[in-house]
């Protein structure tokens, strides 16, 4: 058994049973994935992949087991190279980050700024995604770290710890009837259109929650994954916008109204995830402290030794998360 023929199973899971698209994603070729995949197979006696002809259709029983075990394998290669890296060079590596649009555009910036400034030898690889396509590539181990208010919870062998709470604005145009409200209120919103986030993105339940409670049901006529696309059909007169209050810019929306809707909506709390068994480089800790600042490498350190997810909370729970 070799390690790259646990690497092609996975890749080949990973790909839906394409084996073309896993050679070129490893830069191999289909034919000699293929055999590597029956000389695994034929090593161990059982079939991992199912077939129908040359097709491989199905992942048998023991194949989602070997699987699984081959990802823990390949997890721990990864933090055995992690560890000769930082031995011969800690300021050299990379940091793979997977968020939505709403971190990287507003709350980002200045924490990948402040960090490419101290580590300018490590490479950041930013992916965006759904809150379910960022959680899975923690878990999968495709990025490092997932930074999500949605969706982390899903994946039991992530640790997930709190950054900071944040609520939501109504923005309309300036000439917009809401302005002159002044107890602005859920039946109030529901009254007009409304333009905010697809559901899943950007505590979108939250939102629906508070109208759920009240017996109300709001009239969505548009939904988006960014603020951005919300506020393009805000300025076109489609509806009003509900969105995270931090991506409201005064001086770039200036076209636009921003009212304060924090108290009709509960707070939602942004968290960044990661696995279990992460091996940590001294530069990962100074990320995670520079994005939230209450989480030191200490704490980390601890969240990490866990053993379950209530020791974690346990930890963080005492912490006054900031309000963005």
């Amino acid at each position: 058994m070799k390690l790259h023929q646990l690497r092609y199973i996975w890749e080949v899971a990973k790909q839906d049973l394409n084996v073309s698209q896993a050679a070129a994603h490893l830069y191999s070729s289909q034919p000699g994935i293929s055999k590597q995949i029956r000389l695994l197979e034929e090593e161990l006696g059982l079939q991992i992949f199912t077939r129908r002809g040359k097709h491989l259709v199905e992942i048998t029983p023991a194949g989602l087991e070997i699987l699984e075990t081959s990802r823990e394998i390949l997890q721990q290669v990864e933090k055995i190279r992690s560890l000769a890296q930082e031995h011969s060079d800690e300021h050299r590596g990379s940091i793979s980050l997977a968020t939505t649009h709403t971190q990287y555009r507003y709350v980002l910036p200045p924490i990948i700024r402040r960090f490419i400034n101290k580590y300018p030898d490590v490479a950041l690889h930013m992916h965006q995604g759904t809150p379910i396509q960022i959680s899975a590539a923690a878990a999968n181990a495709e990025a490092d770290f997932a930074i999500a208010t949605e969706a982390l919870e899903l994946y039991t062998d992530l640790l997930m710890l709190p950054c900071y709470r944040w609520n939501r604005s109504i923005l309309v145009p300036k000439s917009h009837p809401l302005i002159e409200e002044s107890d602005l209120s859920l039946y109030k919103i529901s009254n007009y259109p409304i333009i905010t986030y697809t559901f899943g993105f950007t505590g979108r339940s939250k939102l629906d929650e508070a109208f759920n409670a009240q017996g109300l049901k709001p009239r969505v006529v548009l939904t988006a994954a960014d603020a951005d696309v919300i506020k393009t059909y805000v300025r076109l007169g489609l509806g009003i916008g509900i969105v995270a209050s931090m991506a409201f810019d005064a001086e770039i929306d200036n076209d636009l109204v921003m009212l304060d809707a924090s108290k009709l909506f509960e707070p939602s709390t942004t968290k960044i995830g990661f696995r279990r068994n992460s091996y940590f480089r001294g530069y990962m800790f100074d990320f995670i402290e520079m994005f939230a600042p209450h989480l030191d490498r200490n704490l980390v350190r601890r969240s990490l030794k866990a053993k379950s997810r209530a020791e974690v909370d346990k930890l963080v729970e005492d912490i006054e998360l900031p309000l963005l």
